[in-house]
């Protein structure tokens, strides 16, 4: 019966792999491609790329041109620029390209790991056990004294301990201390997960926990893989270790980075032959001394008794799979494909699988059965341990943190009513430990804000090249909301939304406006980056809006009350909800979460009107600033000296006299963007902006233009290049630009 599940699962990730090979993901748009060589039917090309692309070196992609397309691998992914190695050319210079990397290769790793796992009948029996779990448990209950000591003697008596871990209940103070139990009784450990965020706080919460014990062994406790954004004083990662045991190696290896960096940026300014030349040899030596490092790794993996890596990484790299372990923890296990989960389960004689299954499920592309039976739900609901639990029946093998320590009072109240079932509770330190947060600007003293954005112009849009919903409008106030609480003082500040055009076009904006901003803790991008982190604030933007007629499926659809949740409790202390409240009243069913959010926020006094804009915004960014829309001098005055102008009219604008005469005094420079066929070029936007010179936009001007609206009259005027160009791009034709 086991063989044939499995049998199933791999059924599953060989159709995922068809889908994704045929279809392949939405591709990356990258720029001023240029060959760097050309040897044995191997062609190397540097590219520029509009946002940072974060691919691992060696991943398959596929670049495409106009229908043509060539298969390949990342050399090189670096902030806004890649090196790829093609199986065909394209030409020396590629103006513009698609650049597509879907992760097949990872889920084909998959399926020979579940073959493996078909050969042995003990790696089978703990599968089995994952996924039918006893409704018996073997701790001694009469022993328990804590919950830290529950799950430590859950997992200690238990083949399998299913952990239910809600946000900020302590899921990584309790997983860390129990992995470091066992460590501290000679036990082998493998902590896995399906980010590498994750992982990295979860080890480094590990090693403290040892360090603080004075059990730190150097090497014994150890993170493999990728590296994000995450500290630690101890030698807890390879590139720290390989620093401490092996500093040359550690120190060509960053010089080469140095190196590569210094002729990337070179060639951005200017292609040369003899830099392109020079990166090669620098990319084979580069080569020569990962391999070097490769093998120092494989013997730090051997010698730890406590490995963190992610779930992909484990299938992968047989330093891993090859290796048994007494305990496997897998956190966040609810965005795991099932067959990962049970592969990891399989690597080790006890398992924990932590994670909530109210927050995000797993992402699968494909549309078959077996897809949607196996990978696009998680290991918690197809184990059917939690089959009870909208009845309140938790089943004894579910182990549930019920105490939050993380969100204010206030913004919790609503996810532990409407979607922990009052499961859930606050500790009574979260309202006096988050006091601090909640006061700060912008709405001080108000922790729990829903700043409405009804009846102040259709500003939704669909993106051209990306198909996904887009709203400048709401962008700008998250924006200034941001903006207000960094005056005040606030420094960990998360922005999300459930639309990636808008999260990429908000990271845009941000990194143009805020100086030295890679070394601030702000971050925008939709929910499934947050998931695990947590931030002091959260802006959670909608997007959804006029002139639209329906709500989106993201915030509509069947995994929406996930997707709210996580953008709710990733914040500790200010909850910032950008919605079109009139749009979400008219068009989201009471049943909805969304709309139980917004009914919960009106009836607590949380919502905000258009009409108090000038009371909240106190401090005017000088690259974006808020004026009365029927002032024109100032647009004006910039028309006048600009060079070209964009300006969008849409149908049925009756313009004033001072305008009509403007654009016929600088018609020669002006070109009309339009929703209607009549003149200019035609465009789907239905609200009106002026674009000068591709540097600057007033958005909401000429007045006249904006539909549906109620006073005050507000435009705003943005300063921001790079935001500017992706705007245009995504509402006209590349051609039309």
């Amino acid at each position: 019966m086991m063989r044939k599940i499995l049998e199933e699962w791999q059924k599953a990730l060989q159709s995922e792999i068809s889908f994704l090979r045929k279809f392949g993901s939405k591709p990356n748009i990258i720029l001023n491609g240029q060959l760097l060589s050309n040897k044995n039917g191997e062609y190397r090309y540097y590219f520029e790329t509009t946002i940072n692309l974060q691919i691992p070196t060696g991943s398959k992609i596929r670049i495409e041109i106009q229908h043509i397309k060539k298969e390949g691998r990342i050399l090189s992914s670096e902030g806004r620029n890649v090196i790829v190695k093609l199986d065909g050319g394209f030409g020396n210079v590629i103006p513009e390209a698609e650049l597509f990397h879907d992760p097949w290769e990872l889920l084909e790793e998959l399926i020979l790991r579940l073959d493996e796992v078909k050969k042995s009948e003990k790696r089978l029996e703990r599968v089995k056990r994952l996924m039918n779990p006893s409704t018996i448990t073997k701790h001694p209950k009469d022993k328990i004294k804590n919950s830290l000591h529950e799950l430590i003697l859950r997992s200690k008596y238990n083949p399998v301990t299913y952990v239910w871990g809600p946000p900020g209940t302590g899921k990584t103070h309790k997983l860390a201390r129990t992995a470091a139990n066992h460590y501290f009784k000679g036990h082998k450990v493998l902590i896995l997960s399906h980010s590498n965020q994750a992982v990295d706080v979860l080890m480094r919460e590990t090693v403290n926990f040892t360090d603080n014990k004075s059990k730190y062994e150097e090497g014994k406790v150890m993170r493999y893989g990728l590296q994000r954004n995450v500290k630690s004083h101890l030698p807890l990662f390879t590139d720290q270790l390989l620093m401490e045991k092996y500093p040359g190696l550690a120190s060509e290896k960053e010089r080469i980075f140095e190196e590569r960096k210094k002729l990337k940026e070179d060639l951005s300014k200017s292609f040369s032959r003899r830099d392109s030349e020079e990166l090669i040899t620098l990319e084979s030596k580069l080569a020569q001394v990962l391999e070097k490092i490769r093998g120092k790794e494989t013997k730090f993996v051997k010698e730890a008794s406590v490995v963190g890596t992610t779930l992909s990484r484990a299938a992968i790299d047989e330093t891993i799979y090859k290796k048994r372990f007494d305990l496997v923890i897998i956190d966040e296990a609810s965005m795991a494909y099932v067959p990962q989960a049970a592969f990891a389960a399989s690597l080790g004689k006890k398992v924990i699988v932590c994670g909530d299954f109210k927050q995000l499920p797993p992402i699968a592309s494909g549309r078959s059965s077996l897809i949607t039976k196996w990978l696009r739900e998680d290991i918690f609901h197809c184990s059917g341990i939690v089959k009870d639990i909208h009845h309140s029946h938790i089943h004894p093998n579910l182990f549930l943190l019920n105490e939050q320590r993380r969100t204010h009072p206030v913004i919790s109240a609503f996810t532990n009513q409407y979607i922990y079932h009052s499961l859930v509770k606050d500790h009574e330190s979260t309202l006096h430990s988050r006091k601090s947060i909640s006061t700060r600007e912008p709405f001080g003293s108000h922790p729990s804000v829903l700043l409405d954005t009804s009846f102040t112009g259709q500003f939704c849009f669909t993106g051209n090249s990306s198909k996904s919903r887009m709203n400048l409008w709401q962008l700008l106030l998250s924006f200034q909301a941001i903006f207000e609480a960094t005056k005040d003082g606030m420094t960990s500040i998360g922005y999300v939304t459930p639309y990636r055009s808008q999260a990429n076009l908000m990271s845009l904006l941000l990194e143009e406006m805020f100086e030295g901003y890679d070394e601030l803790d702000l971050l925008a991008a939709t929910v499934h980056r947050f998931q695990g982190s947590e931030k002091d604030m959260m802006v959670f933007d909608t997007v959804d809006g006029d002139p639209m007629n329906r709500a989106g499926m993201l915030i509509t659809g069947q995994n929406s009350e996930r997707l709210i949740n996580v953008a709710m409790t990733r914040t500790k202390g200010k909850f910032i909800h950008v919605s079109n409240v009139n749009f979400v009243l008219n068009n989201i069913s009471t049943t909805k979460t969304l709309r139980k959010l917004v009914d919960h926020q009106i009836k607590k006094g949380e919502k905000v009107s258009p009409e108090e804009i000038g009371s909240w915004i106190k401090n005017q960014h000088k690259k974006l600033t808020w004026s009365h829309a029927i002032k024109t001098d100032r647009v004006f005055d910039e028309m006048k000296r600009a060079k070209k102008i964009l300006l969008s009219i849409p149908s049925g604008t009756e313009l004033t006299v001072e305008w009509k005469e403007l654009i016929d005094q600088l018609k020669d420079k002006v070109t009309i963007i339009t929703n209607t066929n009549s003149s200019g070029i035609e465009s789907t936007i239905s609200f009106p902006f002026v674009a000068i010179d591709r540097q600057t936009l007033w958005v909401g001007m000429p007045f006249e233009g904006m539909k549906g609206t109620k006073p005050p009259a507000v435009a705003a005027r943005l300063e921001a290049p790079r935001v500017v160009e992706e705007f245009l791009a995504q509402i006209m034709t590349r051609g039309d630009l």
